[in-house]
């Protein structure tokens, strides 16, 4: 791409989704900002953006677009910085990905962060999604399992999140609990519907359980949660959020088997910015409460 100027254009309009909003960030005419646009796709012979009466939203192509400027944006100003002295300046996007569940968690550590350096706009993402690092779409990413091994990211050893064997209040009540592995074949569970679900304890479980006894299946985690919670079966639940409901009942005491790693990811290019060296030294430091 020749025309940096109007790369710049399109990521602020994808980031904002307005010409107005993008026009105002520039400090250009709001016809500069439709010229630029009209030009790059023109020239790409590809539509980034669907025009309607709300603004723009970035289409397939222009997502793309916005997660490489992003990264490209950020190693600028990093650069600026620098030159200017003000390499220590923590501002702009923060773009954090997690675990699904990890919210009470993070988001007080997020916020803290942010009061610290008031020109940051966090952005925290959850989901089954794996966002891509190396197309901008998140400056950290917690991950769990084995370590990941793209190789353009830089990887570190986080924590260790335990996991135990739940049922409800009610569930215990009417059904009792299993006094043996040998005893689980005659209780219902809860359990993630993808057989070859490599957590830990979901490779535990099916090893010693019949799959006739997984009566409630889903892939959400949040789903799994809720169902122990309303009695559907004994299931695994990280002890973290496990610790949030009283009425749950500990059906076998936790193994070291059922723990899964929990790892801190960034991308090589931005691992050293000041952004991302201030907010993981930030993180590792207040994670150090975290009773996993």
């Amino acid at each position: 791409m020749d025309n940096w100027d109007e790369v710049r254009t399109a990521y602020q309009v994808a980031r904002i989704g307005t010409v107005s909003g993008a026009a105002e960030v520039l400090g250009v005419h709001h016809a500069t900002v439709i010229r630029h646009i009209d030009s790059i796709e023109s020239r790409l012979g590809i539509k980034l953006f669907q025009r309607h009466a709300r603004g723009y939203t970035p289409t397939e192509a222009g997502s793309d677009l916005l997660r490489v400027a992003q990264a490209t944006d950020d190693q600028f100003n990093q650069l600026v910085g620098r030159l200017k002295g003000q390499g220590d300046a923590v501002a702009g996007e923060l773009v954090v990905t997690a675990l699904n569940g990890f919210s009470h968690l993070m988001v007080p550590i997020l916020i803290a962060f942010q009061r610290l350096h008031p020109d940051l706009v966090v952005r925290y993402l959850t989901g089954e999604r794996l966002f891509r690092l190396e197309y901008g779409e998140a400056h950290v990413a917690i991950r769990a399992g084995a370590a990941p091994e793209q190789p353009d990211n830089v990887v570190q050893p986080f924590a260790q999140l335990q996991t135990g064997l739940y049922a409800s209040a009610d569930y215990v009540a009417e059904h009792g609990v299993p006094d043996s592995i040998e005893a689980f074949a005659g209780h219902r569970f809860v359990a993630n519907d993808d057989s070859d679900n490599r957590a830990p304890f979901n490779i535990w479980l099916r090893a010693n359980l019949p799959e006739t006894a997984i009566t409630f299946r889903a892939s959400d985690g949040r789903a799994l949660e809720r169902a122990v919670l309303s009695g559907a079966g004994i299931g695994f639940l990280p002890q973290h959020r496990a610790r949030r409901h009283d009425d749950l009942v500990e059906v076998m005491a936790p193994r070291a088997e059922w723990a899964s790693s929990l790892w801190l990811v960034t991308h090589v290019d931005l691992h050293r910015t000041t952004k991302v060296q201030s907010f993981t030294r930030f993180l590792k430091d207040r994670a150090g409460d975290w009773s996993l």
